[in-house]
């Protein structure tokens, strides 16, 4: 079976990507250069429903809330958990917990609604993920993966914009990204808003998709691209955490 909800309203814009990413809800809560964080691989148990088939799908709009990605307003469709590799849990040094498994990858024209079209012999690159609260609390909405490819694959004219990181193969970068929820993972609730900040309910899981904003080249297959956790608010270490893909 194919993952394939209808498509969500659209959902509020606001952050780029991690090393990007606005600092108004980090402020907020006293974490902005917070230098540590528990990560450790966990089994889909801790929180995350068990992944089993549909895969991830489109989806929604432009920058968000924390790693680049977009809040959420309106009703979000609701449908399986898709297929995934193992699940990666990560925690904030104010002891939110997230759980991340990945789901697919690959390359589209239109990887969120509002995408413009791409220069001829381009495209974008995308790749979705379960993200959940694995909590007993709510957690701040955030994106803690990030899209990386081969820089080999970047256009001449984006390449100063495509950033490497530590701990991450060198030849790979990230561009300028945005993330969005687009769906609720088996029924779980939408997130909520609380004193300006969008938060995930105890528990609810969501499908999340991660497109950059700038074109790619052509001929980018979905095995060159890589999903990593590399923001020190999530490792301890400053070492990009790989997230594989089923």
């Amino acid at each position: 079976m194919s993952y394939r909800p209808t498509p969500p309203r659209p959902m509020p814009s606001g952050h780029p990507s991690h090393r990007r990413r606005r600092k108004r809800g980090a402020g907020k809560l006293g974490i902005a250069g917070a230098l540590s964080g528990a990560v450790a691989m966990a089994a889909v148990a801790a929180g995350i429903v068990v992944f089993r088939p549909p895969g991830g799908e489109d989806p929604g709009s432009p920058s968000g809330l924390t790693s680049q990605g977009d809040g959420t307003q309106g009703e979000l469709p609701s449908g399986q958990a898709p297929a995934t590799g193992p699940a990666l849990s990560v925690t904030t040094p104010e002891g939110y917990g997230y759980g991340l498994a990945a789901a697919k990858a690959g390359t589209d024209d239109r990887p969120l609604d509002d995408a413009q079209p791409p220069p001829e012999g381009t495209t974008y690159a995308y790749a979705d993920y379960v993200l959940t609260n694995n909590q007993r609390r709510p957690a701040l909405l955030d994106y803690p993966a990030d899209l990386f490819l081969p820089r080999e694959h970047v256009p001449d004219g984006s390449r100063e914009r495509c950033m490497p990181q530590p701990g991450i193969p060198e030849d790979m970068c990230t561009l300028p990204n945005r993330s969005r929820v687009t769906a609720r993972v088996n029924g779980a609730e939408a997130p909520i808003s609380e004193a300006g900040d969008t938060l995930i309910p105890p528990g609810a899981s969501y499908v999340v998709r991660i497109a950059t904003d700038l074109p790619v080249k052509d001929g980018l297959k979905p095995e060159d691209l890589k999903l990593y956790v590399w923001n020190a608010r999530y490792t301890s270490d400053r070492k990009g955490i790989e997230i594989a893909f089923p």
